[in-house]
């Protein structure tokens, strides 16, 4: 299990840093008029120059996909309620997820946009949930029919 926490860390790293990518991408498209900006430009002046923000950014955004995919092995433990799973998982993506969208100036210093940020993250969360869900259980249900089918064969 250790092995497989450390090995998915280390595989969301680089899926994070696109994540992390991506939100420029976005950010930029509702706020830069046109442009492209590589970070929050309240992280720029934080960290006195770009390329201090877009490093500091891009190691955040490795941590943050290291953590998504380290506690995803959580998802694999059979003898733990679906709660138990998604609250633990709930409460370690976003002791990661909030501080560092904190830090990358992803959310307005406030608290109207700490508890703004944590609203959209709790809607996207609950959103992939379900949909994962109902995957799962539309997965399950084919594979019942398929039982059922092989066993009226065998009869």
């Amino acid at each position: 299990m250790k092995k497989k926490v450390i090995l998915r860390g280390m595989l969301g790293a680089p899926l994070g840093m696109a994540l992390g990518y991506l939100i420029t991408i976005i950010l930029s498209v509702i706020s830069a008029e046109g442009g492209y900006s590589p970070c929050n430009p309240e992280l720029t002046a934080a960290m006195g120059s770009e390329i201090n923000a877009v490093l500091l950014q891009a190691f955040l955004s490795a941590l943050l996909g290291m953590g998504f995919g380290a506690s995803s092995v959580i998802w694999e433990m059979e003898d733990w309620s679906l709660v138990k799973q998604t609250g633990l998982y709930f409460l370690i993506i976003s002791v990661i997820m909030l501080p560092i969208a904190y830090v990358s100036y992803w959310m307005e210093h406030t608290l109207r946009g700490i508890l703004g940020y944590f609203g959209i993250f709790l809607c996207v969360f609950a959103a992939v949930w379900i949909g994962q869900y109902a995957a799962a259980k539309r997965n399950v249900k084919k594979m019942n029919e398929s039982l059922r089918e092989m066993q009226g064969e065998r009869k």
